[in-house]
């Protein structure tokens, strides 16, 4: 079965973003957004929300099995739809990202999202699926994507109960071992739960020096 992955946006509007917009930031990232050119969606996300959205970006690209001609990962914006995480984004575009708010009654986030999603529905047929990696909690971005992928949208089944931090450790490990989470339909799932335990910390791997 082919797979695509669609990612949840981090926030734009924030204390990282504040710090990335800032007229003083001097550092790479800052510059880069600065630049006609500008800087990748995904990387400008990953620095905005930190380990959450690289557990998502990195775990999408593993295990994305997209229909031939199809991108398998794609990236929830506030105003534009769905995005490639490789698309430059220059200050300008974030700071429009920044000015909606994320909510399903919000034209300006869902008119877009809704568009792309019936797109990519049409897209991947009837016997695809797409993966949400997001809230699954609010109705923000679920009731649009369900608008127009039906019953072929999903969720990580352990993504329930879990915070963010702890979603986004969790994707790291599977990227890492190669081991896929198991995937359950957004229609009509339970959307809310019992915390679920703390994941154990990774064992380190200590080397033994070689003999002489």
């Amino acid at each position: 079965m082919s797979r695509v992955f669609l990612l949840s946006p981090a926030h734009c509007g924030g204390e990282r973003a504040s710090l990335v917009l800032g007229p003083r930031a001097r550092f790479d990232l800052a510059l880069r957004l600065r630049a006609s050119s500008g800087a990748p969606l995904g990387e400008v996300f990953s620095f905005l929300s930190g380990l959450y959205f690289r557990g998502k970006l990195t775990y999408a690209r593993a295990f994305a099995n997209p229909p031939a001609g199809v991108p398998g990962v794609y990236v929830i914006t506030p105003t534009d739809g769905l995005e490639l995480a490789e698309t430059a984004v220059d200050v300008s575009r974030l700071r429009r990202f920044a000015s909606v708010d994320i909510r399903a009654d919000d034209a300006r986030f869902r008119r877009p999202l809704l568009r792309h999603a019936q797109r990519l529905a049409e897209a991947i047929g009837l016997d695809g699926e797409v993966v949400l990696l997001g809230s699954i909690a609010t109705p923000k971005y679920v009731e649009p994507l369900l608008e127009a992928l039906g019953e072929r949208l999903r969720f990580p089944s352990e993504f329930v109960g879990r915070g963010d931090m702890s979603r986004g450790g969790l994707l790291l490990r599977h990227a890492r071992s190669g081991v896929e989470l198991d995937y359950l339909p957004l229609r009509g799932a339970t959307r809310r739960g019992a915390r679920p335990p703390r994941l154990l910390p990774v064992p380190r791997v200590t080397h033994r020096a070689s003999p002489c």
